[in-house]
């Protein structure tokens, strides 16, 4: 199976649509009052549905068992045909469109199944997906920002060249795949006024995002956020509880890490661990829906879209 490990917790909800269709009116009404010889053809196949939308993971080998929350079985009988929907919901690492379209599916094939003795026109006519909703496509930025990204290393192993850094590599690897463009990166000490001059000379040339890793852990050669936290003007903590709550998910050692974020003007920084499965569980964790404080500073209200 894909490894969804890496992935964030979101509500996520798939609409699905099966369309069975009739050889004539006579069956519609055989359903509707339920004179079908082999049952209730709506509360059997309904039931069918349920059972198969949460069972999806036992007979498509790459779909994932996952918490089923919620599903919701609609039909909708016209002259010659029968419209079926399935909505299911869940709170997890990944969407439920094969839950949906499996219900969907197993729904019809009953019906099938229950009028092919009254009805030999009787047929599976389409099986699609509807919409679907969760994950971090829906939490990213909306439009392309045109942002200026930095990533620093403060590190001084790596400055000194005892150490080859893989953390800030990392770092910029991830958000280039995003789509941002990294206009500089720059690996220093781990000291305070180092940290400063740095990031205050990005500030100044218009920056719009400087990442740093490293620093953030508990020894006393970690100053990052000494460093970082005198330059704040607006910190941001609850970008800081998600970096450490979806870490904490991988590692008990996550919640001694000191990540801090928050603004300086209009620059968003973020310090982040200096390990390099620290600092890409960090991006992980937050990316791409970060972006859209860049769309709050412009005025774009995500929540009114």
């Amino acid at each position: 199976m894909v490894d969804i490990t890496h992935k964030i917790t979101t509500l996520r909800t798939a609409v699905a649509q099966a369309i069975v269709k009739v050889g004539s009116y006579d069956t519609i009404k055989a359903i509707l009052d339920k004179k079908v010889p082999k049952g209730d053809v709506l509360e059997v196949s309904r039931t069918a549905g349920l059972f198969a939308v949460k069972n999806t993971s036992s007979v498509i080998p790459d779909c994932h068992p996952i918490p089923i929350e919620f599903t919701g079985i609609h039909f909708e009988c016209l002259d010659d045909s029968i419209k079926i929907e399935v909505t299911v919901k869940t709170i997890y690492k990944t969407g439920v469109e094969v839950e949906a379209m499996h219900g969907a599916s197993i729904v019809a094939l009953t019906m099938y199944d229950m009028l092919k003795p009254i009805d030999k026109n009787v047929e599976i006519a389409t099986v699609k997906l509807l919409h679907k909703k969760g994950g971090k496509s829906d939490y990213a930025a909306k439009s392309m920002l045109n942002l200026n990204v930095a990533v620093l290393v403060c590190s001084d192993s790596v400055s000194s060249g005892k150490k080859e850094d893989s953390a800030g590599k990392v770092i910029v690897e991830k958000l280039e795949k995003l789509g941002l463009r990294i206009a500089n990166y720059a690996v220093i000490p781990d000291e305070v006024a180092t940290i400063q001059s740095k990031v205050n000379s990005w500030h100044e040339a218009k920056t719009d995002l400087i990442i740093l890793t490293g620093g953030t852990g508990l020894s006393h050669k970690d100053v990052t956020p000494e460093a970082i936290i005198p330059l704040l003007d607006r910190r941001i903590l609850g970008i800081e509880e998600a970096i450490r709550s979806y870490g904490q998910e991988r590692t008990p050692y996550a919640m001694l890490s000191r990540s801090v974020v928050g603004f300086k003007g209009d620059t968003l920084l973020m310090a982040l661990p200096g390990s390099t499965s620290g600092a890409a569980e960090s991006i992980d964790a937050v990316f791409p829906s970060v972006l859209h404080l860049f769309q709050l500073l412009n005025g774009f209200d995500h929540g009114k879209q």
